[in-house]
């Protein structure tokens, strides 16, 4: 009995010594704060949560706006899977001419000026779902506008954006995708 105690100790003493040591890690910051405004601190935003996510667009037109940093209608991570499809059949069904979307959703423009982020409101409706009430200034006019947001995947997505005449993108886009057969 007296030889098990002390060989118990032996091979814990052992395993102590094999045992990879713990380091300590700091804590991390949220990935958007650390990002410079701009399509990645945008992508970073997505999984973070829905106000995250709206606040890094904004971002970016309060840093100067997208640029030519934009994907293809039809295929911006940004919105949502049905958002995309009717942004792409609208460009489509437009067959070369102007789309009912000519002009940049998030801005609600096609030219950006001076821009401020005036107010932002996040509400969580399920646990997949948000909306977000905007209101902001580009080139001294103000507009509001609120986001259907949707978390698919990790996430978060602009699924719908409903103006200050209370008009729905989507609903507008699926009217004129309906009334050319599309």
């Amino acid at each position: 009995m007296r030889l098990l105690i002390p060989a118990a100790l032996v091979v814990s003493a052992l395993m102590a010594g094999c045992s990879p040591p713990q380091e300590a890690k700091a804590p991390e910051a949220p990935a958007a704060a650390a990002l410079p405004p701009g399509r990645p601190a945008v992508y970073a935003a997505a999984a973070e949560g829905p106000e995250p996510f709206v606040r890094a667009l904004y971002a970016v037109y309060v840093a100067g706006g997208p640029g030519t940093d934009t994907p293809a209608p039809g295929q911006d991570p940004i919105y949502s899977r049905m958002l995309n499809a009717t942004i792409g059949a609208d460009f489509r069904v437009a067959n070369g001419e102007v789309p009912t979307l000519n002009y940049d959703l998030i801005c609600a423009c096609q030219d950006q000026g001076p821009f401020t982020l005036d107010s932002l409101t996040v509400g969580q409706t399920g646990v997949n779902a948000a909306t977000a009430a905007v209101v902001f200034t580009n080139a001294g006019e103000t507009t509001t506008q609120t986001f259907n947001l949707v978390r698919e995947g990790v996430n978060w997505k602009v699924d719908d954006v409903i103006g200050a005449d209370g008009k729905s993108v989507r609903a507008e886009t699926l009217k004129v995708i309906e009334a050319a057969g599309g």
